[in-house]
């Protein structure tokens, strides 16, 4: 207990410096060294790529309203960038890190200073690797706490805990991933999930490596659950205790009680726990959710919330998670996230819509003469596989350098079909392009994505770099442009900066393009990002300098 004891001490001396730190102390410097570590899990021993040696990396705790600048050096083979999720980066897409994206990556034995001001956000959000699949070791968690003087709008929690949901790989992932690559298929599920780092005491070799936070009962605790796995969604729950949902994506929400949540891939949910059970040794547990034949990494990580003064000794109780293809549970449990909306927070829908976009969602095959079997497996948005660059975007849309991309990715898809009617295993062949979207500045979009049987039916999370959006319907089967948008939710529907797409269904969201820049859309379940389920939206420069794209820094990495 006094390893969670520092930790509690820990959160408070951040805490308590929150609150001392004068207004114009508003300079946050953090460096982060990407370092090789040797670190061992589930019995297995491997080098891993880490942020300052630590797994998962540092938490950066910010105010709204501060200047945040990471210097990030690369001491590893990789190239490196890492994405702020979730950090909106006006103007200053230079800072948002998705490697050929907004930046070249950076070289070892080089520097890139992220230069960030946090406007407008608070609450939960984090950090990963934007390059390869090196977001499986290189993440951690983002606070930003409420500007000085204001309040959460619920309970003051007691304390607070980061929980980060990731994947281990016992083997190198790197490797998998170019062996799979050779193969044209996809590379091996993960070993384990873990929690912070932890894969928790149902695996071998894992007493030690498993994570406890220490309760007091009586008192109610801030959860910022994050979902750092790199393929899937999942279900978590709290043996004995329910949790209050009051924040997703770093966006306040109308508080609503539930014994399970679900994260997708790349989301953040904070939750209110009360100690208000018997004293006693609880398990904090995860697991998939899929309901599509799609194979995934079905074992329960768990972590183990403890009642101060019990014993180690005392065995945890296991909490009742829902079978991993609850679709009903699903739908029910996304339902029910609304934005707070009040006056202090309100929830600015774009209500006269000037682009309406349609994308369909694919699985696909490709001829691969190096392949296996000859093809290789697919994604795509309106049938084109996302081509990535030699050659960052931001910096060839800034600089006007021409044969880099094109701008005529299709607002629909080229040929209308069934979309989610009986499987389609013929014509799965996709266009190639690295084709964007270009969007008139202060404009707003609304974008209905559209899941297909192309192969099969899955659910994707599709993020949204340098913008939240509000998701304002949902649904399964096909979108009905005649009917769906009479049940749209115009007045609180969830914000956030990632979404999950329904198997078999469709999401639609909208959101004000009022980000000049290059900006990234993709879907985080890492392995269709790599098969070339991504895109971009240009957002055109406004009419003044302050409605512009910022110039580069001077030390953005070169290609």
């Amino acid at each position: 207990m006094a390893i969670i004891n520092k930790i509690s001490l820990f959160f408070l001396f951040c805490y308590i410096g929150f609150l001392s730190s004068a207004a114009e102390a508003a300079l946050k410097k953090y460096q982060f060294d990407i370092q090789v570590k040797n670190v061992s899990r589930l019995c297995h021993a491997k080098p891993i790529v880490t942020v300052n040696g630590m797994f998962p990396g540092p938490t950066i705790y910010v105010r709204e309203g501060d200047r945040l600048l990471i210097n990030v050096t690369n001491y590893a083979q990789y190239n490196m960038s890492i994405h702020w999720h979730g950090l909106k980066q006006f103007r200053n897409g230079w800072a948002d890190g998705p490697a050929y994206i907004t930046q070249c990556p950076i070289q070892t034995g080089h520097s890139y200073k992220y230069d960030i001001n946090v406007t407008d956000q608070r609450g939960t959000l984090w950090w990963h690797a934007h390059i390869l699949w090196l977001r499986a070791t290189v993440y951690g968690a983002i606070v930003i706490m409420p500007k000085e003087g204001s309040s959460f709008p619920f309970p003051q929690p007691y304390q607070e805990a980061n929980l980060i949901l990731g994947e281990w790989w016992n083997s190198d992932v790197e490797t998998l991933v170019n062996q799979a690559n050779k193969l044209g298929l996809p590379p091996p599920s993960s070993d384990a999930h873990t929690i912070n780092g932890k894969p928790g005491p149902l695996f071998p070799c894992s007493e030690k490596h498993t994570f406890a936070m220490e309760v007091e009962r009586g008192k109610t605790h801030l959860l910022r659950i994050i979902n750092a796995a790199l393929n899937d969604d999942l279900f978590f729950a709290i043996a004995g205790h329910n949790m209050t949902v009051v924040e997703i994506d770093a966006v306040y929400t109308k508080p609503f009680t539930t014994q399970v949540i679900l994260i997708a891939p790349g989301q953040t949910t904070n939750v209110l726990v009360n100690a208000d059970q018997p004293p006693n040794r609880y398990f904090m547990a995860a697991r998939p959710f899929m309901d599509a034949p799609i194979p995934v990494d079905n074992k329960t990580v768990t972590a183990i919330l403890q009642y101060k003064g019990v014993p180690n000794t005392v065995v945890p109780i296991l909490p009742r998670l829902p079978a991993p293809n609850d679709t009903k549970f699903a739908l029910n449990y996304n339902g029910q996230l609304k934005s707070l909306n009040t006056p202090q927070f309100p929830a600015k829908v774009p209500l006269k819509i000037d682009r309406r976009l349609f994308y369909t969602i694919g699985l696909g095959q490709n001829p691969c003469p190096t392949c296996l079997n000859g093809t290789q497996l697919t994604a795509s948005l309106n049938n084109i596989t996302f081509v990535m660059p030699r050659v960052g975007l931001l910096q060839a849309h800034y600089f006007n350098l021409s044969a880099v991309f094109a701008m005529d990715f299709p607002d629909r898809p080229p040929v209308p079909f069934n979309y989610t009617g009986a499987p389609l295993a013929a014509n799965l062949g996709t266009k190639l392009g690295t084709r964007l979207s270009k969007v008139a500045y202060n404009s707003s979009v609304e974008l209905v994505l559209q899941d297909t049987n192309l192969l099969t039916v899955e659910s994707h999370p599709f993020h949204l770099h340098g913008f939240n959006f509000f998701v304002v319907g949902s649904g399964i089967g096909n979108f009905d442009p005649a009917k769906d948008p009479a049940k749209f939710n115009l007045v609180d529907p969830p914000e956030r900066n990632t979404v999950g797409v329904p198997t078999g269904g469709w999401t639609a969201i909208r959101f004000r393009a009022d980000n000049p820049g290059v900006w990234f859309m993709h879907c985080h379940l890492e392995l269709h990002t790599m098969w070339g389920l991504k895109m971009a939206f240009v957002v055109e420069n406004g009419k003044s300098p302050s409605e512009s794209i910022l110039p580069p820094p001077k030390d953005l990495p070169p290609c």
